[in-house]
């Protein structure tokens, strides 16, 4: 997973949002079909995410949560039991709109242990309508207005790696300025914040105090 600090603009007076550093999404949209939407290929994009996040109950539970959202801002579109069976619905709902990740995957964990993708319908169904919304919710393909730098440990990979990777790649081609940076040693989704953290914090410090930066896109 991408893991990285975040500057919220919500929080900030305009004159200070010209810098930032994202935290990153998974970015389902940087490996989605190029092409318009079909029923074949929406249905082909989401057994692929699906198969992605299903390495371990861990990674499962944030794709689940991810699911869990995307239907909560399309009601009238999706429904959970388009893609979990009538059981997994009913606990995905009933776990994630109560617990935090951390909390909800220990819970997952407990009840269903490596058992969990029997609550994933073996073919979704609706799949148009999910493909259209995840990458609704998804990163835009739109040249971010601030510098944006990208850490990732070799040993994390909730979020696939290469969403990171593919994401500099298609921004630098707008004239973006991303960095991506790989963590020393074998970094996990636990230890990438603090791992990342001396180079972040005087990164931002960098920014705010009006320090140039170098561009991004040049390193390999």
């Amino acid at each position: 997973m991408q893991r990285v600090a975040a500057v919220t603009a919500q929080i900030l007076p305009a004159e200070y949002c010209r810098y930032g550093v994202a935290l990153a999404p998974a970015d389902i949209a940087v490996l989605a079909p190029k092409q318009a939407l079909t029923q074949a290929s929406s249905e082909e994009m989401l057994q692929n995410l699906f198969k992605s996040f299903s390495e371990n109950v861990f990674n499962f539970t944030h794709m689940a949560m991810n699911l869990w959202g995307t239907q909560a801002a399309f009601p009238e579109k999706l429904q959970l039991t388009d893609v979990f069976t009538d059981e997994g619905a009913k606990v995905i709902d009933e776990i994630v709109s109560k617990k935090c990740m951390h909390a909800a995957a220990g819970t997952m964990n407990f009840t269903y242990g490596s058992g969990f993708s029997s609550l994933m319908k073996p073919r979704p169904g609706n799949a148009m309508a999910w493909a259209t919304a995840m990458l609704a919710g998804s990163v835009a393909d739109e040249k971010p207005i601030a510098p944006v730098i990208i850490f990732w440990g070799t040993h994390d990979t909730v979020v696939p790696p290469v969403m990171g990777a593919l994401y500099r790649e298609q921004m630098c081609k707008k004239g973006a300025n991303i960095t991506r940076v790989q963590l020393p040693g074998e970094q996990t989704h636990f230890s990438t914040p603090g791992a990342s953290q001396p180079i972040y914090v005087p990164w931002v410090a960098d920014r705010f105090a009006g320090k140039p930066l170098a561009t991004g896109c040049s390193a390999n």
